[in-house]
């Protein structure tokens, strides 16, 4: 069977997306969106009109939602670290607040949920953000398992770890 890895990550934005602090974050959305569908290994990624309040994943509307899914670790990895995500990647304290600071005043996920995860779907299977969010409690009730892992600690689609 193929799989394909689905990655989710949030972020608590400084102030309302349309406030100038976030200006020149906003400006580079499209670009980066547009860069990782075509990058290597890149497979699909989750969109949704956040500014209509039905289509938000968190009713807190400074959540920012990302989903997407690759065809390996090592694909996401290379689009997160060696491209021009990384700049954006660096300068995230400047346009969000610390996660850990902010997710116990989410009703929908909790105090010590992380903002992100990693996990393995079957290819075709295209998850939802409920699936998203309970993996995100799962990892931070669990920690890093075949179900759910992070960077740091990865597992093969089989649910095996992996050595590094």
């Amino acid at each position: 069977m193929v799989y394909h890895l689905a990655q989710v990550n949030l972020a608590y934005m400084r102030a309302a997306q349309d406030d100038p602090l976030l200006a020149d974050f906003v400006a580079q959305l499209d670009e980066i969106n547009a860069l990782a569908e075509r990058s290597p290994g890149f497979v699909w990624r989750y969109v949704s009109d956040t500014r209509v309040q039905s289509d938000r994943e968190f009713q807190d509307t400074r959540v920012l939602f990302n989903m997407s899914l690759w065809d390996s670790v090592e694909a996401l990895h290379s689009f997160t670290y060696r491209t021009d995500h990384a700049k954006v990647f660096a300068a995230r304290m400047k346009w969000f607040e610390e996660w850990k600071d902010r997710v116990r005043t989410l009703k929908e996920l909790g105090d010590g949920t992380p903002g992100v995860g990693l996990w393995w779907v079957p290819a075709g299977h295209i998850p939802t953000p409920d699936e998203a969010k309970a993996k995100l409690r799962l990892l931070g009730s669990k920690g890093p398992c075949p179900e759910v892992f992070t960077f740091k600690q990865r597992f093969t689609a089989n649910g095996l770890p992996v050595e590094r």
